[in-house]
């Protein structure tokens, strides 16, 4: 991969926050279960539409738009309340189990962290101080504050500009290769956190780096510079 990074820069929604019990949440006010993962797409979707046209909306404004009418579809009560309370259990997800100690290990390896989220920097700040590790985090960037979503490269861009570096000197990582690639496309370095032993898409572009969890990225690092 050539030399070091100087910035890690971390999705957050999946990546590092375990949205699984998301379906438990749903099932709770009466809705499938895997009616979560399909409202995470749907909100994705669109917000990738708008960034497209050249537009954006915040993403709980999409994420309860989305969800009231799934739920209005399931004849759930009060549609628009619910979908408001289940949008924002986000910001009150686990990490994944591999996340503390595998951000505590790149900050005590000399890199930068930074966040590049869809999300609210609210959500990212209440994951992390819940679980010890915001100090580890120089910055929570969020695409609210940039010209557009990712992963139209303009929110890449404006990650580099918040944290006074290249492009070429972050590494984006992500569990998304839709994010993957708009990063690469923008002149980021990547790495792919393949946690599910998942098929890479062939028509995306490649991560420079892939590992199984967070806590294989300090090494993998390490031996790729």
């Amino acid at each position: 991969m050539g030399s070091s990074p100087e910035v890690l820069v971390f999705d957050v929604n999946e990546t590092l926050s375990d949205m699984a019990s998301m379906g438990e949440r749903f099932a709770e006010v009466g809705a499938p279960p895997e009616l979560a993962r399909l409202w995470f797409a749907t909100l994705l979707r669109d917000g990738f539409a708008l960034a497209a046209a050249g537009d954006a909306a915040r993403f709980a404004e999409i994420g309860t738009g989305v969800l009231a009418a799934l739920l209005s579809a399931e004849r759930i009560a009060d549609p628009e309340a619910t979908a408001a309370r289940l949008a924002s259990a986000v910001a009150d997800l686990p990490l994944h189990p591999d996340v503390v100690e595998g951000i505590r290990a790149l900050r005590g390896a000399g890199y930068r962290l930074v966040t590049l989220s869809n999300g609210s920097a609210q959500v990212a700040e209440q994951l992390f101080g819940a679980a010890g590790i915001r100090g580890q985090f120089e910055r929570l960037l969020t695409v609210e504050d940039a010209p557009a979503w990712k992963p139209h490269p303009a929110a890449y861009r404006y990650a580099a500009e918040q944290c006074g570096t290249r492009e070429q000197e972050m590494l984006l990582v992500a569990v998304h290769p839709w994010d993957i690639h708009g990063a690469a496309r923008a002149g980021l370095r990547t790495a792919w956190v393949n946690r599910t032993q998942a098929s890479y898409p062939s028509y995306y572009a490649r991560p420079d780096l892939t590992v199984d969890s967070l806590t294989d990225l300090t090494p993998a690092l390490a031996q790729g510079s």
